[in-house]
């Protein structure tokens, strides 16, 4: 799996503790919700330059890990 931890940070300072990309304020939510909504990635390195194509791919590594361990807990 892509290793995301380098690019997924939590701050509690920064959108109420929520995992954000870098030093950004892009919460894992906002890339995933997009990508659900239909944009490509391609559309949202454009809208957000500040975000690289890894950044979208350790959002999605985020979200998998994260199931993968809520379905191991129960």
């Amino acid at each position: 799996m892509f290793e995301y931890k380098s690019r997924i940070k939590r701050d509690p300072e920064k959108r109420f503790g929520k995992p954000c990309i870098r030093n950004t304020r892009i919460t894992v939510f906002d890339v995933l919700g997009w990508l659900a909504s239909g944009m490509t990635n391609k559309q949202i390195l454009e809208d957000f330059p500040e975000l690289e194509n890894d950044d979208i791919r350790a959002c999605l590594a985020y979200a998998a890990d994260r199931e993968h361990k809520l379905r191991h807990a129960s």
